[in-house]
């Protein structure tokens, strides 16, 4: 029920305008949020799946009932499809649960003292993404199957790290900023194998990396160490590996018959 003031500003013919166009702009939306509650996940944009799936994973982390098929449909993309967007997208989704884990792991404070929680994360979505992309058989039904298999990627990352650096080291190292890049013997074959993979690389980026991960030997946090005026986060080494994983399964059959 309005008052005699607001009934007199709604028909005021300068304010009208504005207010009839208020009025649309809510029931479009409203309408607009209706629509997308009925669409099929298939049929929805990435920006929709994303909006619907954070409210889903809140659901979840409340222990509230939660529908889960809007994060699997943007796991189905990122995946079956090889879609960079939807990969991306679902890091967002994941990353404040993926946080919360790295903040309660038993063994926090001694990894935090090799490396980063952002590295943790990272290292952690690669080893998802390279096993639900890189394996037809590994898929999953529910949102909680697939957020068990991701916690057990942070927790394999975390374990990892502990131990290589609990082993003793017989050769350390060297110091960022030493002269030289690590180097490994080169060979015949090696060279074959890598003007291979090379060839199947456009990105010039993609180039680097490769070369430093499968011709130097190094790790992607190692890269960083020893490159920072190229590479400053470990987060873009781990994304162009799998790029790099994801053109060279493509391309298998490829490598094989120019090795042959």
């Amino acid at each position: 029920m309005t008052t005699q003031g607001e009934s007199a500003l709604m028909n005021n013919t300068i304010y009208k305008p504005y207010i009839d166009w208020t009025e649309k702009l809510a029931i479009t939306c409203l309408d607009k949020l209706s629509l997308s509650e009925h669409l099929e996940p298939a049929a929805m944009s990435l920006s929709a799946l994303e909006e619907h799936s954070m409210r889903e994973i809140n659901n979840f982390w409340r222990g509230s009932a939660y529908n889960d098929r809007y994060c699997l449909e943007i796991l189905r993309r990122a995946t079956f499809q090889g879609d960079q967007r939807a990969w991306d997208c679902l890091q967002r989704c994941f990353s404040v649960i993926l946080r919360g884990w790295m903040h309660r792991h038993p063994s926090r404070d001694a990894a935090y003292c090799f490396d980063s929680e952002e590295n943790y994360m990272a290292q952690a979505f690669e080893r998802f993404w390279l096993a639900t992309a890189c394996h037809d058989k590994l898929e999953f039904d529910t949102l909680a199957a697939a957020l068990r298999y991701l916690r057990a990627c942070l927790n394999g990352a975390i374990l990892d790290t502990l131990r290589a650096y609990s082993r003793p080291k017989e050769v350390p190292l060297p110091e960022p900023g030493e002269a030289g890049e690590p180097l490994v013997e080169d060979s015949d074959e090696g060279g074959e194998v890598w003007e291979a993979i090379r060839g199947l690389l456009p990105d010039v980026r993609e180039q680097r990396v490769a070369y430093l991960l499968y011709h130097c030997g190094l790790k992607p946090r190692e890269i960083v160490c020893f490159c920072p005026q190229e590479f400053s986060e470990v987060r873009e080494v781990y994304r162009l590996r799998r790029n790099i994983v994801h053109r060279l399964l493509r391309n298998a059959a490829s490598i094989r018959w120019r090795l042959n």
